[in-house]
């Protein structure tokens, strides 16, 4: 295995900037410059989108921004000690220590086993004082290198057995349990983030070392990128309470159904660990206390503590968009599938595909040949794909709200909805009522002999015939009115209804570029794509032209202004991703933008509202349709109305280009005292891409 760090990739008392943003791009040119990554950019870029998500400042003046590249090609660490800190969002204070972890997208188990080890050496005071007492970046490499290869030789105690091995107890606080008899208190716990390098193992060294000043015995699974050792079944048994600390789902979380738990993101575990400890100490004499059972995992943490917290609408918020999110493949795959389907044979499949396919094969094709047959096939298959649109959505609904034992009841849910002619709607409140069933009987306090039959037999059983037998004799007949008043509605819209509906879908689809909002405009178009008809009902297909239509415009908008009409308004890096763009934009990525957005909110998310307010409504009143629900230009075939369709694109993205420059030109931010517009962006987009809903 190659070295991690040599002395090119150490700064020692360096001023590489007063932003977060600054020290990142400045270490991953250091890691480019020394053939370890095919583009600093690339890698800058990656880096910033993780900081943007939860910032890598721990405690103690350490900052650890990191990222999966693909443009990396090896695992590297750059090092800067700074000479004056800078704030990576750490509760403390800024960080003068900088370590930055550049990982390939497929990087071996053994080197993220050795990334991990760093990592928890960084909340050890004896590492980080050596680290500001080198005196050579030579030091810093030894260090380093020492530490990885287990030549440094100290006492970890139990923090260092947890977090390298899940089934070891946390010995020094087993230990001191035996001294006066009394059973000290057991618990476990889970801890993961999005990358899998850092925080992961950080989390988990802190966790156990806070149990320990507190008197209790933790053991701790991290999940993170490498190998994961599950926690002994025996262990989770005798827990009195369990501890999540993640930003993503528990794996597995069914093996610690009813246990008292305590959730946060990973960062909590590492800025506020003994807090945590201590709320999971009181929540396992609490019997009111939230329990595992049907909880979900990160994507869906309604039903722990961390719901509680962030209140129902926010948990509301991540419940559906779960749903949409998982039901979002079905769609795009079948929608092209149909489109490819009338492309091959005709709109008149529609109506024959069933049969086709029943009456011919290869060896036996139709009359009008090959050709036609295979459209059939695309087209039913397509037809077949968005026809678990709605249980999709219920199914995985219900999963953010009660994990796995939620998935069963929420189908059913969602095909009885579609039964019932409830549609999308139905399917919504199906998925809803079936997760919160899940959740509650999950909850339920049983002898231990039944409790290995709740989640493959009682949970969706029940969850099924509350949630189901709801919409069948109650909710469904009024869900399934409800929405053909709606279809009627969207059918009867023409002139300044359609134009003003397609204002509303393009601000929405333009204001947060992927995010919550937009999900919402895309969801309402694609949930009733299956129904919509060129000859009958073509308001569904006119719908999704102007959502698909009016998600092209912000990157190309950003493509345009940067790389054509205002370039000197724009850095290197801004006119880069702006070629990237133009591709993004046809191809119907909003997220495309985001880092322009990132850099400057107040000027590019306003500019491209209005953009996509003028592409939504010229292409509503000029009555296009689209039959595919995704890939932009790429999918011209599916487009009836072409020409105006483009039309309504371009004059959109230009509406929104100029009004960028004009904002560029015209209204200024205010800027620090000393300070130029390259670092103005840069603090901009790192503090505001915090807020970013689609970074990863």
């Amino acid at each position: 295995m190659s070295s991690l760090i040599s002395t090119d990739l150490v700064g020692l008392d360096e001023d590489l900037g007063g932003t977060s943003t600054d020290v990142i791009r400045a270490l991953a040119a250091r890691v480019a410059a020394t053939g370890r990554a095919g583009s600093a950019d690339s890698l800058a870029d990656d880096a910033i989108k993780r900081e943007a998500s939860v910032g890598t400042g721990v405690p103690g003046g350490i900052a650890i921004p990191h990222a999966r590249s693909a443009s990396v090609t090896e695992p590297t660490l750059a090092f800067s000690r700074l000479a004056r800190t800078v704030p990576f969002g750490a509760p403390d204070g800024d960080a003068d220590i900088v370590f930055m972890i550049a990982v390939p997208e497929g990087a071996d188990s053994d080197h993220m086993t050795v990334l991990s080890t760093l990592a928890r050496a960084l909340i050890r005071d004896d590492f980080t004082a050596a680290l500001r007492a080198a005196k050579t970046p030579a030091d810093i490499v030894k260090l380093v290198d020492d530490e990885v290869s287990g030549e440094v030789a100290e006492t970890r105690g139990a923090t260092a057995a947890s977090a390298t091995d899940a089934t070891s107890a946390s010995s020094a606080a087993g230990a001191a349990g035996s001294t006066d008899g009394a059973r000290r208190p057991k618990l476990v716990g889970v801890t993961a983030c999005p990358t899998g390098i850092a925080h992961t193992f950080m989390a988990a060294d802190a966790l156990v070392a806070a149990a320990k000043r507190l008197g209790a015995d933790l053991q701790i699974e991290p999940q993170g990128s490498g190998k994961v050792t599950p926690l002994d079944p025996a262990v989770i048994a005798e827990a009195d309470a369990v501890i999540f600390a993640v930003d993503v789902d528990v794996r597995d979380q069914g093996r610690f159904a009813g246990k008292p738990v305590v959730r946060g993101p990973v960062k909590r575990g590492v800025d506020a660990p003994d807090a945590m400890v201590k709320e999971a100490l009181a929540a396992a004499t609490d019997p009111n206390a939230a329990r595992v059972g049907g909880t979900a995992g990160a994507a869906g943490a309604a039903a722990g503590s961390t719901a509680e917290k962030q209140g129902f609408g926010s948990s509301l918020k991540r419940w559906l968009l779960t749903g949409v999110s998982y039901m979002i493949p079905f769609v795009a795959g079948g929608g092209l599938l149909l489109a490819l389907g009338f492309l091959l044979s005709g709109y008149e499949i529609a109506g024959n595909a069933a049969t086709v396919l029943t009456d011919y094969s290869l060896t036996n094709l139709p009359p009008e040949g090959l050709q036609y047959f295979l459209g059939a096939a695309a087209f039913q298959i397509g037809n077949l794909s968005m026809g678990f649109l709605v249980a999709a959505l219920a199914g995985y609904i219900a999963y953010a709200i009660a994990d796995r034992p939620g998935i069963a009841p929420g189908f059913v849910a969602g095909a009885v909805a579609v039964f019932m002619g409830a549609g999308f709607i139905g399917g919504l409140v199906g998925g809803l009522l079936a997760g919160f069933a899940a959740y509650w009987i999950g909850r339920l306090s049983v002898p231990r002999w039944l409790r290995g039959l709740m989640p493959v037999v009682i949970i969706p059983l029940v969850g099924s015939i509350f949630a189901s037998g709801l919409l069948v004799l109650v909710l469904g007949g009024p869900i399934a009115a409800l929405t053909v008043a709606l279809t009627d509605f969207l059918n009867g819209l023409n002139g300044g209804g359609a134009i003003i509906l397609g204002v509303i879908l393009g601000l929405m689809m333009c204001v947060d570029l992927g995010g919550p909002v937009n999900k919402v405009a895309y969801s309402f178009a694609v949930a009733g794509l299956s129904a919509g008809s060129l000859t009958d009902n073509p308001a569904p297909l006119m719908i999704m032209a102007a959502v698909m239509g009016a998600g092209m415009v912000p990157p190309l908008a950003m493509a345009l202004a940067s790389t054509v009409l205002y370039r000197k308004g724009f850095t290197q890096v801004e006119r880069s991703n702006g070629t990237a763009a133009w591709l993004l934009g046809a191809s119907f990525i909003s997220e495309g933008a985001i880092p322009f957005a990132a850099a400057d909110p107040l000027r590019v998310i306003p500019a491209s509202m209005v953009g996509g307010a003028v592409t939504g409504a010229i292409s509503m009143a000029a009555g296009v349709t689209s039959q595919a629900p995704h890939g932009g230009f790429f999918v011209f075939f599916a487009i009836t109305g072409l020409g105006m369709w483009v039309v309504a694109i371009l004059a959109g993205t230009v509406v929104s280009a100029v009004v960028l420059v004009l904002l560029k030109k015209f209204v200024r931010r205010s800027t620090p005292a000393g300070a130029d517009a390259s670092v103005e962006a840069a603090e901009a987009g790192s503090v505001v891409g915090q807020r970013s809903p689609v970074v990863a």
